[in-house]
């Protein structure tokens, strides 16, 4: 099939650039001496998180038990850390399960969740590792100090069916010097106990060329760089050419001349606006911009004519890839202007 060919709206995936950043951060983490995890929430396919650990990672990274369901699943990917609390006993039920079948690492910022955990894993023959999420700065889930996260980790250690894995933390973005004072802190209160900390799970694009400025870290959680996106561009963390991840579109409607509507709205493109203008990047039209949408609905302008004609495919690298992948159920592999196949989104929707 050729791409002309492809229903739109269409997200295409160039495996070419794919498996380029895919090898070209893994180089980067190996030179740096930092294990890498990627997150598959950007992609949701056993079959890229595969290439992932392939190239050298050392396991992924799921938000929630389905996804690591998926993972393990169609994917038969065997190390996996989710960085969620869990709640709840159906889901505390298909944890243990998962724990039988992968090395499965979580997270968790407080009492209640610990014990959680211990009541449904006590008894079984092999111990939980359990990682304790730190807020240092970007406000999420975590414990605010150092202090509560050494409280946090000799309660780990002291409860049937865990085992204390070591501190996690999203970093907030370029702030390196915070992030640096708390782990430290966090590390040598939980040292002075008597306690190993084995891993300071560290993450996120942002930062994505900087893993040197936090150098407690011993592993990397990263999403977004298998496909790149808008956001990563306008931060000069990549370019044009790494965005493996596009929307083919078309041209429904020219209302009037400097003004064009494309098949393409938020069930695509999504709202995410990360602080940018407009809702994605028009590839060869860069004076173009998505001003706004509707669900169904792109709407594009320009300050003079767009030069846009009714039939027209543009592609669209979005403001924000990983939201993208989980509102297709299929992504169509590409290598060039080559179509390879079409790829069911195995772990979309998977939010429970």
């Amino acid at each position: 099939m050729n791409l002309t060919e492809i229903e739109t709206p269409s997200v295409l995936i160039d495996l070419d650039i794919v498996e380029n950043n895919i090898d070209k951060y893994q180089s980067y983490c190996n030179k740096k001496g930092i294990n890498l995890r990627p997150h598959i929430k950007t992609h949701k396919i056993p079959e890229l998180a595969n290439l992932q650990l392939k190239a050298g990672a050392i396991g992924v990274t799921c938000q929630k038990i389905s996804e690591a369901e998926a993972m393990i699943s169609e994917g038969g990917i065997d190390d996996i850390l989710i960085t969620f609390n869990i709640f709840g006993q159906k889901k505390l039920d298909r944890l243990r399960i998962l724990s039988g079948q992968v090395k499965l690492s979580v997270v968790a910022d407080n009492i209640q969740c610990v014990q959680g955990l211990s009541d449904t894993f006590k008894n079984e023959k092999s111990q939980l590792t359990v990682l304790v999420e730190c807020d240092t700065g970007a406000l999420r889930c975590g414990v605010v100090t150092p202090r509560e996260a050494c409280e946090l980790a000799k309660k780990i250690s002291s409860l049937p069916g865990l085992s204390f894995g070591g501190l996690m933390t999203y970093p907030p973005i370029s702030q390196s010097e915070k992030i640096n004072i708390f782990l430290g802190k966090a590390k040598d209160l939980i040292e002075a106990s008597g306690i190993p900390v084995p891993v300071i799970s560290i993450g996120g694009s942002p930062n994505m060329w900087e893993v040197e400025k936090i150098p407690l870290g011993t592993e990397y959680r990263i999403g977004t760089y298998i496909y790149n996106d808008r956001s990563l561009m306008e931060r000069s963390n990549c370019l044009e050419s790494d965005c493996g991840l596009t929307i083919l579109a078309t041209v429904i409607s020219t209302p009037e001349p400097h003004r064009a509507v494309i098949d393409a709205g938020s069930k695509v493109l999504t709202s995410d606006l990360f602080g940018l203008k407009g809702h994605g990047y028009i590839i060869g039209f860069p004076k173009l911009s998505i001003s706004n949408l509707s669900e169904e609905h792109g709407c594009i302008i320009g300050e003079g004519e767009t030069g846009l004609k009714i039939g027209q495919k543009v592609r669209i690298i979005p403001n924000h890839a990983c939201v993208v992948s989980n509102m297709m159920d299929e992504v169509m592999f590409i290598r060039g202007d080559t179509f390879v196949k079409k790829q069911p989104v195995v772990a979309r929707g998977q939010v429970l």
